[in-house]
């Protein structure tokens, strides 16, 4: 049995009150883990180590950060291999997929911002006649509160702390209570790297425990988070009173439009991609497929096709394309969404129910890829955020009837558009409520552009100089000579 500890003030230790709760392998639904059930006294531990921290690490010189954050991304890059089989058996995704994706993501997010902070600039502005200039200087906040989801556990967590120490702040982070152990594993990476005692603070436990602490603690004064859009609402009732500044990265329920003059192969194969890589459990995932209807049937077929050669298998299966989903209470919820389509007139084309393995994984949570059409595009399965291997198909007739399915939901985190026209694909990612469109390609991303979403689904922007513009309070100075 593995205990997970807390990192507070550059040293692993216990809970305070010293107690843990379970951590289940989705693969197995075994027990291979114990989480500490941390609450409010261990984030003030916390905060008290990240503010006598402060100082010295927001003074430093950004060739000391750049560093330390190297050497940082140097280890994570040495236990490629431990982190990539850690993250499959916390999160239930296939190792080839961690192994590929997760863990040199999250090398690179911290190799991005060590070298983005050496080239983030401030303005300066000369006012002709007047003998005056104002230039302006962005500051470290302080101490700040980051809270990360379980569906890509360390590629996430990285995210929001790279960006973070990168400015000079020091940070308490939460990860997921139920994918916690790469971030565990960051912990003794951290001390090993070098970096001062409490500028990194990695403290476990329940959201309404630890989350809500770090939330309405006076003394953090930015709070970035990802996850739900209910849990969001939470946070921002709390912390925005307190005129804490927030980055909320939310749900998403993204919709994938294929034209008739798109290269229906390459639209295929990448759709079926964007529909269940890691399961469906990435906000960016196209849940909703609108195919323009002279090609509807060929692209159904060709889809369902290569659907079908998906193979739900054991993470550690070399040749898995789908693994467990991440617990047993997303299982019967993802079935029960399955359950609803049928009960609201949907036709399941493939897949459809849990699938029970052999050997050790006989107790896992696994589900097929599952594939819906005949579903009106205002009912519940197409509105709502299932974050599972399920996915609908629907015709339409014109760009216009397109464009309202897809503006449809009460989310706006991305959208990809298939099509050969170039004046369509400007026109329509123009008008599509979507703070991320692609067109013709899914999950390319350039560490430079911003990242986010519209209505429901968050506020603000992270990634490139946007993060590190949220990390940081702007000062104008002005000078008269």
């Amino acid at each position: 049995m593995i205990y997970l500890k807390n990192l507070i003030g550059g040293e692993l230790i216990e809970p305070s009150k010293k107690q843990y709760f379970d951590n289940f392998e989705p693969a197995t639904g075994n027990v291979y883990s114990q989480i500490p059930d941390s609450d409010a006294d261990d984030i003030q531990l916390a905060y008290q180590a990240a503010e006598k921290a402060f100082p010295e690490w927001s003074n430093t010189s950004l060739d000391f950060r750049f560093e330390t954050m190297m050497k940082l991304v140097r280890l994570i890059e040495q236990n490629h291999k431990k982190l990539s089989e850690a993250e499959s058996m916390d999160n239930g995704k296939p190792i080839k997929l961690a192994a590929k994706v997760d863990i040199p993501r999250a090398a690179q997010n911290f190799k991005f911002f060590a070298n983005a902070i050496t080239q983030f600039a401030s303005e300066s502005h000369n006012m002709p006649g007047e003998e005056t200039i104002n230039y302006t200087v962005r500051q470290p906040i302080g101490v700040v509160g980051c809270i990360s989801p379980w569906n890509l556990p360390l590629y996430l967590f990285t995210w929001k702390i790279a960006p973070a120490l990168a400015a000079g702040n020091t940070v308490i982070a939460k990860p997921s209570e139920v994918t916690p152990y790469t971030a565990y594993l960051l912990s003794e990476l951290a001390i090993e790297a070098g970096f001062p005692k409490g500028v990194l603070n990695i403290v476990h436990g329940l959201g309404q425990k630890v989350g809500d602490a770090i939330t309405r603690h006076p003394g953090i004064k930015a709070i970035s988070f990802t996850g739900g859009t209910s849990t969001g609402k939470i946070i921002s009732s709390i912390a925005a009173p307190m005129f804490k500044k927030l980055s909320l990265e939310l749900g998403g329920k993204n919709p994938n439009i294929i034209f008739a003059d798109a290269n229906l192969d390459n639209a295929v194969r990448t759709s079926v991609l964007s529909s269940f890589a890691n399961q469906g459990q990435i906000c960016l995932c196209g849940s909703r497929i609108f195919i323009e209807r002279s090609i509807y049937e060929d692209f159904k077929t060709s889809f369902i096709a290569k659907v079908n050669k998906l193979k739900v298998a054991d993470p550690k299966d070399p040749e898995s394309s789908l693994g467990a989903v991440v617990s047993k209470d997303h299982f019967e919820k993802v079935l029960s969404y399955i359950q609803l389509a049928k009960e609201e007139g949907g036709k399941i084309l493939s897949g459809g129910n849990a699938v029970q393995l052999d050997g050790r994984c006989e107790n896992g949570w696994f589900i097929e890829p599952t594939v819906i059409e005949g579903l009106e595009y205002n009912c519940r399965v197409q509105q709502e955020e299932i974050f599972g291997p399920v996915v609908t198909l629907t015709p339409f007739d014109t760009e216009e009837e397109a464009l309202m399915m897809a503006n449809s939901t009460e989310y706006g985190l991305a959208a990809t558009i298939w099509t050969e026209n170039i004046n369509k694909a400007h026109r329509v990612a123009a008008k599509l409520q979507s703070g991320i469109v692609w067109i013709n390609c899914w999950l390319v991303r350039d560490l430079r552009t911003p990242f986010g979403g519209v209505k429901n689904s968050g506020v603000g922007r992270e990634g490139g100089f946007e993060a590190l513009k949220f990390f940081t309070e702007s000062k104008n100075i002005c000078i008269k000579y």
